[in-house]
């Protein structure tokens, strides 16, 4: 198995990088904002779960719940939601949002590597932008299947390497020196382990039936803050690693020239999912 990279550090990611929401909000508010999309993100994933009443859910990285706290209004009656993430605090911030709506949510911190489950407990498993933070990606999908009924879907959503392939060019000029966190996100190592590109392979170790879907945007981004908030909330920044105050003035000051000069400055995007079922 490949050395796992900063990205799968499971000490990193559970007390530092996602011990709360807010590294995460901060990217997610580019999106949010930004997108050229007609339909959001967590509306277009949950287009694809398809789920239907008295269907038993569970999802592996939940965050702080935004796919369903998004889409509340568009649950089917008498659905049981199981909602984990390695992280704690995730996992707190999704129950505080959730615990007191009209459905069956389920919150546990969980590690998808050993998922505390029966066997055949889920009509649909969801793992969403976080199979490429799993070191043992193979083990990982062995939990899945055997949580799985037998006829049940797992949704996969990833990202390509070419996502976001111009934002990581303006951390390179506030970080010259790219550290090897950097290097790994300009290189794109983040999605060797599970990407648009090779998730078919990996995943039809498992499941015999695997189609992809594309979600089409890409950012036009008009303000230049949310850019560097953005930068600034990832794995390279590391809060021991802060350019000095001059770069992050030049770098402030450039990306607003370019957006008075051609109106936007934009960000390539190459994200979708993988429906899986393995009868």
């Amino acid at each position: 198995m490949p050395q796992p990279t900063i990205f799968q550090d499971a000490d990193y990611l559970q007390n530092s990088q996602y011990k709360n929401s807010a590294n995460l909000d901060a990217r997610a508010t580019l999106h949010r904002r930004f997108r050229t999309a007609v339909t959001p993100w967590p509306v277009w994933v949950f287009d694809h779960l398809q789920l239907q009443p008295d269907t038993a859910v569970l999802e592996c990285g939940c965050g702080p719940g935004w796919l369903w706290r998004e889409n509340l209004a568009r649950i089917p009656s008498n659905c049981q939601i199981t909602l984990t993430d390695l992280s704690s605090g995730m996992v707190a911030e999704a129950e505080t949002a959730l615990q007191n709506s009209d459905h069956d949510f389920r919150f546990q911190t969980a590690n998808i590597q050993e998922l505390p489950f029966p066997d055949d407990s889920f009509d649909v498993v969801i793992a969403n932008h976080m199979l490429y933070h799993v070191p043992d990606l193979a083990a990982a999908l062995r939990e899945v299947r055997r949580v799985l009924k037998g006829d049940g879907r797992f949704i996969a959503a990833t990202n390509g390497q070419n996502h976001l392939r111009e934002l990581w060019q303006i951390g390179l000029e506030l970080w010259p020196d790219a550290n090897e966190w950097l290097q790994q996100l300009l290189a794109a190592e983040w999605s060797f382990s599970f990407g648009l590109e090779n998730g078919t392979e990996r995943l039809t170790a498992v499941f015999p039936h695997v189609s992809l879907f594309r979600y089409d945007d890409q950012l036009a981004v008009t303000e230049a803050e949310p850019i560097l908030d953005f930068l600034f909330s990832t794995s390279f920044a590391g809060g021991n690693h802060q350019p000095a105050p001059e770069p992050i003035a030049q770098v402030r000051q450039k990306l607003a020239q370019q957006i008075a000069r051609d109106g936007a400055i934009h960000i390539t995007k190459d994200t979708g999912l993988f429906n899986c079922y393995g009868s």
